[in-house]
């Protein structure tokens, strides 16, 4: 566990320009990064197809639990080897490999990152970073251990959209702000309960490494794989921990704020097995130099659960169905996911100047960064472990709803409710536990 001092030290400065990681090993002689992908499919295609516009990348490998997703990587890189267990392709290309995405379920996140930087290589994880806090804290400080390059699949932080709100905020376009409302249309979740049946498993897949540390279950087609687990509680996060990690960034970052002091929840519970959908969650940060008071309220809210109509009035009358609202003493600042920020009262905004913010491209940044050392990548663990972090707070929280918890950021546990407490880690079967990661 980090100390306060050290704690702090890197929750403040998370926000602040890329570090810089000394004396790494350059990647292959002849100038590519060599790679391998953990997944095939879905979220991982995107990933591979976005890394491939660098005339540096190179796949050597990837590992899927379903074969299906086969013959579409090797219809596009007919080199790559594909592997049915991940942990097969790290012990048999870890001489030929230089770096590694992870892209997959949520719950699989910690367990494969920890993987691939215990082997020494350079990770690209997407979002969340964990599935927990634990997973969180214990990810954030490994990669800083082992000196490696990382980056978290959160796009939107290297779009122009973000760079510039963050660039508005922070020169005082709406002055100092006293509340942020973030928000996303989105209803990754479930309140119906689990059915009760158990259908065939396709011959591509192995269920068993599907389900890796959660519990054996029954099988249910559609259920869970390729897509929906995203609602189911041992495997994915919800809403929140989807389109919180892209939401939050914005904000977390022009206010430079640090880890929340409290976090309530005052949507609906999940159920047993799913994620609730409708959410609102409050966190309360401390101020910094750019905020109105000593502490700054938070509000997420989700599905139908949308801001009040009169924080909506702010903007004139109706907000996009994602992003985030800045609440400022001169101004308001709208930020729709992806789109150009705009000041209202409209009169305020015209005619202001665009920054000279250099383009910029995520997948293209990590892979340079890996080719020549020097900076980290702008969504660094050292950035995306603490932000990650605050968005598992309101996933957590919603277990609790109506209940204030307060939170020490330091210590990774609540101060005032020991059952909060429990959700903090999770269990793991037999041969599926995190190495180096004190149960």
């Amino acid at each position: 566990m980090i100390n306060r001092r050290r704690f702090l030290a890197t929750a403040a400065s998370f926000a602040a320009a890329p570090a810089f990681i000394p004396n790494l090993q350059a990647a292959s002689p002849n100038g590519k990064v060599r790679h391998a992908s953990f997944g095939a499919g879905g979220q991982a295609w995107g990933d591979l197809n976005s890394f491939a516009n660098s005339p540096h990348f190179e796949l050597v490998a990837i590992a899927d639990v379903d074969t299906s997703t086969f013959d579409a990587i090797k219809a596009k890189w007919p080199q790559a080897k594909c592997y049915q267990n991940w942990r097969e392709l790290l012990e048999k290309e870890a001489g030929n490999i230089d770096s590694v995405n992870v892209s997959v379920p949520d719950h699989l996140h910690a367990t494969m990152g920890a993987a691939v930087l215990n082997a020494g290589k350079h990770l690209y994880g997407q979002k969340p970073l964990t599935q927990n806090l634990k997973e969180c804290r214990f990810i954030t400080e490994l990669a800083r251990e082992k000196g490696l390059m990382t980056q978290m699949g959160i796009q939107i932080s290297s779009s122009f959209t973000e760079r510039f709100a963050v660039h508005l905020v922070q020169n005082g376009a709406v002055g100092k702000i006293k509340e942020v409302h973030t928000f996303s249309a989105k209803q990754w979740g479930d309140p119906e309960p689990l059915p009760q049946r158990e259908d065939p498993i396709p011959a591509s897949l192995n269920w068993d490494h599907w389900l890796a540390m959660a519990a054996a279950r029954p099988y249910l087609s559609g259920y869970y794989h390729p897509g929906n687990w995203r609602k189911r509680r041992d495997f994915g996060t919800g809403t929140l921990g989807d389109m919180g990690c892209h939401m939050f960034s914005g904000w977390m970052r022009a206010l430079a704020l640090t880890s929340p002091i409290t976090v309530k929840s005052t949507g609906p519970a999940p159920g047993k097995d799913n994620w609730a959908i409708n959410g609102r969650v409050e966190y309360v940060f401390p101020g910094t130099a750019y905020t109105e008071g000593k502490e700054v309220k938070v509000t997420w809210t989700d599905g139908t659960n949308r801001p009040p109509q009169e924080v909506a009035d702010l903007v004139g009358g109706k907000i996009p169905g994602e992003g985030s609202l800045y609440i400022g003493t001169e101004g308001v600042l709208l930020c729709g996911h992806m789109s150009r920020p705009i000041i209202y009262p409209l009169e305020k905004g015209k005619g202001y100047k665009f920054p000279d913010l250099a383009p910029r491209d995520h997948y293209i940044e990590f892979l340079d960064c890996v080719r020549n050392g020097g900076a980290k990548p702008s969504a660094n663990f050292d950035y995306a472990g603490p932000m990650t972090e605050t968005v598992l707070l309101g996933c957590l929280a919603s277990i609790f709803p109506q209940q204030t918890l307060d939170w020490d950021g330091p210590a990774l546990k609540f101060k005032n409710s020991p059952d909060a407490n429990q959700f903090i880690g999770r269990s793991y079967r037999p041969g599926w536990e995190i190495p180096g990661m004190k149960a």
